[in-house]
């Protein structure tokens, strides 16, 4: 059953809001992607505005005016949105219960769990992507919000990654069990590998931050722990780079 909050998909469930001028513009130029609407402080005028205008225009895209402050409020980021934002179309973002519910519902899942560092997200959005994973959880709380940041970091992946989209990674990790995956927490200190563990058909790999690890709301809810094997006395990896042998070992597998 759904949850009641989640039954109603937030527009943050469909897009990527990208704002400042560069971003915007780069948006709009970018024929690949398709872009539901511009808005644009109603304080924004002069030779950049104009561009921004043309560029919508010249796309048929829509331009709403609004007050700076609302652009900022709808950008999340009061410093750098310039007065500008867009909306750019995530054509493979669902949210995470409604993938669940399909009969074509994706075998393998990360779900992030903490990681607040844009740029972590946007590696790990553009490795799961090139790996075929079926999804990546990215709550909306506790995860660093996919923006400018993260779709840099991304190379532009984050557009069209297979993003599933939950209120927490708590709710995440009890859907999922619900759902029948089982839940594989990352841990330095873990005695089975990822390279060794037997998986079974349906499997979540909850990644948490590098500083706390997966969050005490997540934690009742993992079945097994892996590690990574580490030599030369280094103790565990980015949290990215660990991302990365853990889906091209996924990749290994399903290819053997």
């Amino acid at each position: 059953m759904l949850r009641a909050v989640d039954s109603a998909a937030s527009p943050k469930d469909r897009f990527v809001t990208v704002y400042g001028r560069k971003p915007v513009l780069e948006a709009l130029a970018d024929d690949r992607l398709s872009v539901d609407k511009v808005i644009l402080a109603d304080n924004a005028h002069g030779a950049a505005a104009r561009e921004i205008l043309d560029a919508a225009r010249h796309r048929g895209v829509q331009v709403q005016r609004a007050t700076a402050q609302r652009v900022k409020v709808l950008a999340g980021n009061g410093k750098q949105d310039q007065g500008v934002l867009a909306d750019v179309v995530a054509p493979r973002m669902r949210l995470l219960t409604d993938a669940l519910a399909r009969r074509d519902a994706p075998r393998s899942v990360l779900l992030l769990d903490g990681i607040t560092t844009p740029a972590n997200v946007g590696m790990i959005l553009r490795t799961a992507t090139a790996a075929g994973l079926g999804g990546i959880v990215v709550p909306r709380r506790g995860v660093a919000t996919i923006d400018p940041l993260v779709v840099k970091a991304s190379a532009g992946v984050a557009f069209t990654a297979p993003v599933l989209r939950c209120v927490s990674a708590a709710d995440a990790a009890a859907d999922l069990r619900k759902a029948g995956y089982t839940l594989f927490g990352m841990d330095a200190g873990a005695r089975k590998t990822v390279f060794d563990v037997e998986l079974p058909e349906r499997v979540a790999f909850v990644l948490g931050s590098e500083t706390s690890g997966v969050t005490d709301g997540v934690r009742p809810h993992i079945n097994r722990w892996v590690s990574i094997p580490m030599a030369g006395g280094v103790e565990s990896l980015n949290v990215a780079s660990a991302a990365a042998v853990l889906c091209f070992e996924l990749v290994r597998r399903s290819r053997a």
